[in-house]
Parts: C-alpha cells; sequence; structure tokens
C-alpha cells in the first residue's frame, strides 16, 4: 500500500479523509467551515479542521502529496471570459487554487455537482481547468455515478483530478456495475419517529405503485413518485420526506452515512438534522477512494519509470580480474 500524506479542504464530515486512508495515506491538515460538522470530523480522525479557508496562511499548510477538496456547489455567477487562474476570484474555488499556487502539491483530486460540467456551457468548468493549468497541472475530469462503485445510492459528482508530473498517465476506475443491495443498508428496528404520517403516505400511495418488494421511493420538486432498489441522491437542504424507504418512512443517520458509504463505526455525535445535513454534502467514499487508488497508482508508476530510465544511464565500471574470471561490465544499481 502506498503511503502518502494530504490534506483535506471543505472537508464536510471526512468523505474523502476515509477514502485517502484506505490508501495509506497520513492527514496533516483540515479546513471546514461548519461547526458542526468540526465537531464529527474531530471526534472521528482526532484532527481538528481550521474555519474560514480566505483565512488560512497558505505557507503554514504542511507540505503533502495530495490535496483532496469537495469544495462547496456555490454559484459560479462571477466567472468572466478569461478562463484562466484570475476568473476565480471571489469564488471558493480561488482558495483551493491560491493554496495549489503556494504548495504544488504533486497530486489533486476535486469533487462537485454533476451540474458543474455543463454550467455556463461548460465556461465554469473550463475556467477551473485553465486555472489548473496555469498553476502546472495536468488535469482530467469526468462525471462519475456512486452507483457504479457499490453504493445503492444514484450520486453523479464531476471529478477532476491533477498531477504536476505531466508524464502521469492517468486512468479512471473501472466500474463495478454490481451494488450493495438495499438490504444490506437499512436498518431491521427503525424509531416510529422517522415514519412519516399517514396522510403522507396514503398521498404517496396514491401517485406510485412500486414493482420493487424492498426500494426507496423519491418525489421530485414537480410531485412526481417513483422507486427504485436504490436510492436517489441525498440532499442537504431537500424536504425531510423526499426520500421515503417503500412510500412509508424517512432514512435514519445510519443508513444515510451507509448510502455514502462511511463505515458503520463512524461516530454520530449530532442531531438527526445536522447528520442528515453533514451526509447530503458528503463525497461517496468508494467511489473517491477508486479514484485516489488510481491517482497515486498512476503518479507512483511514472517515478518508477523515471527511475529505472536513470538506472539506466547510470555509467558502467569495469570488475577487475579474479580467479580467471573475465572482465565484464555490470551496471550501478
Amino acid at each position: 500500500m502506498n503511503k502518502f500524506t494530504f490534506i483535506d479542504l471543505f472537508s464536510g464530515i471526512g468523505g474523502f479523509h476515509i477514502a485517502a486512508q484506505r490508501n495509506g495515506g497520513k492527514c496533516l491538515f483540515a479546513c471546514e467551515m461548519d461547526q458542526y460538522a468540526k465537531q464529527a470530523y474531530f471526534e472521528n480522525y482526532k484532527i481538528k479542521p481550521f474555519g474560514d479557508i480566505a483565512q488560512i496562511d497558505a505557507s503554514g499548510i504542511p507540505d503533502h502529496d495530495l490535496l483532496c477538496a469537495g469544495f462547496p456547489c456555490q454559484p459560479f455567477s462571477i466567472i468572466g471570459n478569461r478562463l484562466g487562474f484570475d476568473d476565480m476570484r471571489g469564488t471558493l474555488f480561488y482558495e483551493i487554487a491560491r493554496i495549489l499556487q503556494a504548495k504544488k502539491p504533486p497530486m489533486i483530486v476535486l469533487e462537485n455537482v454533476k451540474q458543474l460540467s455543463t454550467h455556463n456551457k461548460k465556461q465554469t468548468l473550463n475556467s477551473i481547468i485553465n486555472a489548473l493549468q496555469e498553476i502546472g497541472y495536468k488535469v482530467c475530469w469526468k462525471v462519475l455515478n456512486a452507483l457504479d462503485y457499490g453504493l445503492p445510492q444514484k450520486r453523479e459528482r464531476t471529478i477532476i483530478t491533477g498531477f504536476m508530473n505531466h508524464k502521469a498517465i492517468f486512468r479512471w476506475p473501472d466500474k463495478t456495475y454490481q451494488h450493495k443491495p438495499l438490504r444490506e443498508i437499512l436498518e431491521e428496528k427503525v424509531p416510529s419517529k422517522y415514519y412519516a404520517s399517514h396522510a403522507i403516505q396514503q398521498k404517496r400511495k396514491a401517485k406510485h405503485q412500486s414493482k420493487h418488494p424492498l426500494s426507496i421511493w423519491h418525489e421530485n420538486k414537480g410531485g412526481n413518485v417513483s422507486s427504485h432498489p436504490y436510492s436517489c441522491a441525498l440532499r442537504a437542504g431537500a424536504s425531510y420526506n423526499y426520500l421515503l424507504v417503500n412510500g412509508k418512512r424517512r432514512l435514519t443517520p445510519r443508513e444515510m452515512l451507509r448510502l455514502q458509504g462511511f463505515p458503520d463505526d463512524f461516530r454520530i455525535i449530532c442531531s438527526d438534522s445536522q447528520t442528515r445535513k453533514q451526509v447530503g454534502n458528503a463525497v461517496p467514499v468508494p467511489m473517491v477512494e477508486a479514484v485516489i487508488k488510481e491517482v497515486l497508482y498512476a503518479n507512483s508508476e511514472v517515478k518508477r519509470q523515471q527511475s529505472q530510465k536513470r538506472r539506466r544511464a547510470l555509467p558502467f565500471r569495469r570488475i577487475p580480474e579474479k580467479n580467471n574470471i573475465r572482465n565484464r561490465q555490470v551496471a550501478y544499481l
């Protein structure tokens, strides 16, 4: 397993932290504004996140191998037409770019909503890519779905990777195509407080009949109801009742954490409403774990190849004759 260091910006409750740690990473620094998310992060990882990223002195951040950031999906209306580093000023992404400019870690993995890939006719994404390239990174991006990486949740996210070494050949992780069944996610005994009212249950049933014996029902903003043997994307600010198990009850905090790939030993210390918000803002752990694994491989592989080239380029030396063995040449190791 690769041993490396990383920092966790806009850390939330640590989806990136778990994913990087599982790949052999050690967290040197974290940053998060939300006080309740900071409490949960400290309780689980014993690292106290810094607060406002705009107040961070980049020179004070420890040198690290990988920068991770699930930066907030704020509006990017400020971004203009220059498509570069200066276009980022006034956005939270600029703070990431500022730290990258100062520290230049070898690898980066960023995450945002799917809509980032199409916002403003891709001008926003192009501005971000160009800003990273101006700093010196070779950049790749793709929209990935947590459903393809083992989680029973349709959660599409824009993932951006970057390498300071331009010879790195990055390959997106293969899809697993098979996700956990809901029965492995849902709890057996659920308190009555999680059940929707009789009126809401009847309203759902009047609109929809599910074909699945175990499903999560989803009501969209237009009032249309659908059901699947997996969950639609968890959202921090949505109605409590937009997702209902079999049209009857809300998800528990533990179930929501499982849908994002958090282990059961993750300690829940905040209220249901705060935990729900935190999970809705979190990154799917197995998905970014797979991405980080490929990022590490691409970076280590190019270093290995460069090391081999250096070894082959070393001068040869002649070994003196001994015991009638003829002279021969061997390369320095």
